[in-house]
């Protein structure tokens, strides 16, 4: 069996990026196909083959790439993969639409359906901070992209969901079936601590859709101490509003973010997610989670138990949860028990098995006489 991974493209060190990167481990020999490379940004695929497509050679495509999105597809289709018998894609965005041969099995691990396509194509046109001519250009081409989008997932002969939220995604907008096979986290980088601190932490990528507004809010009335770790293009609009008892870390190893999360009161999620993959991070390390409601986070906190759920995406909320956050027992022990399915050694082991039986069927399938 030979086999191929295809992935959107490099350019951020992310959730999908991890999962890319178990697939790196369990198959280190097969090729890793992406649009496009930065590897300032991300240096851990260091001893792989790595083949970028013909964007790679355009200029600002690392720090410009939105500039290139209607070249994406074409670049997709120009991956030669016809020399693979498996290809697994994992993608949020274009790597499902590659091009395999007759007898080649694709299996697409589907992080979500592109986001700005389908759930989220209003926000993300009146987020952008573009002139009102590109705006106004923008919908057609997410409409051209919308349509592609569709097409391409017929080349998809079996699709992983990374989270129950994302299968029924999978099922709205694409018609199709899924599995679920959650994603890895690595639980032994966190650790329980002996003592707990006087912070509440929140952080991640610091982008508008994640909602860290309603936490820096909420925080400004409490005046109780919180530690934002991340960066992003939401970053100085937060700090210029945020008063003295709350934190900017910035950038931060993943060491230094297991120290913070092991001492702090409870992680602050306000977003809404396909998965999670920090909010699991903070029960590995025994802390509980005041949470947003709504999306993977349901499938992972157990309320009462390893966190709180708010219900109404505001800070007014958010402010009486934390404000009652102290009424409640929290037993580290039990929180971490709660997140061990989700150990990145059980998730390579799934994707092993899913991946080879799924190919001895689809040859099967393929040698049947009555087709």
């Amino acid at each position: 069996m030979k086999i191929a991974l295809v992935h959107d493209y490099l350019s951020q060190d992310g959730g999908a990026e991890r999962v890319l990167q178990s697939f790196h481990e369990i198959w280190p020999e097969a090729p890793i196909f992406v649009l496009f490379h930065d590897k300032k940004k991300i240096d851990s695929f260091v001893n792989a083959d790595i083949r970028e497509s013909f964007l790679s050679k355009l200029p600002f495509v690392k720090n410009k790439y939105q500039w290139y999105l209607p070249l994406m597809p074409i670049a997709t289709e120009k991956h030669d993969l016809s020399e693979f018998d498996v290809v697994l894609s994992s993608t949020s965005a274009f790597a499902k639409g590659i091009l395999t041969k007759e007898d080649g099995l694709h299996i697409s691990y589907c992080h979500t359906p592109t986001r700005y396509l389908w759930s989220d194509t209003h926000e993300y046109i009146q987020d952008l901070k573009y002139n009102f001519l590109i705006k106004l250009f923008l919908p057609r081409l997410i409409h051209k992209l919308r349509i592609w989008d569709k097409n391409s997932v017929d080349r998809v002969d079996n699709f992983i969901a990374n989270s129950h939220t994302v299968l029924k995604r999978i099922k709205k907008y694409y018609r199709c079936k899924s599995d679920v096979i959650y994603p890895p986290v690595d639980l032994d980088k966190f650790f329980i601590s002996k003592e707990v601190g006087n912070y509440f932490v929140t952080g991640g990528r610091i982008v508008n859709y994640k909602r860290f507004d309603l936490v820096v809010q909420a925080f400004n009335r409490l005046g109780f101490k919180l530690k934002i770790f991340g960066d992003g293009p939401g970053l100085e609009s937060l700090k210029k509003v945020a008063k003295g008892n709350i934190e900017f870390l910035g950038r931060i190893s993943d060491k230094e973010k297991s120290e913070i999360l092991s001492k702090a009161k409870a992680f602050i999620h306000p977003q809404v997610e396909d998965f999670g993959i920090t909010p699991i991070e903070s029960m590995a390390s025994g802390r509980p989670v005041i949470a947003y409601g709504v999306g993977g986070v349901t499938e992972t906190v157990v309320p009462g138990i390893s966190g709180l759920f708010f219900y109404k995406q505001d800070w007014e909320t958010l402010f009486d949860t934390v404000i009652n956050f102290d009424k409640y027992t929290w037993d580290s022990v039990k929180i971490r028990e709660q997140v061990i399915r989700f150990d990145e050694k059980k998730f390579k082991e799934r994707i092993k098995d899913y991946v080879e039986k799924h190919y001895i069927d689809f040859l099967s399938e393929m040698n049947r006489c009555d087709l």
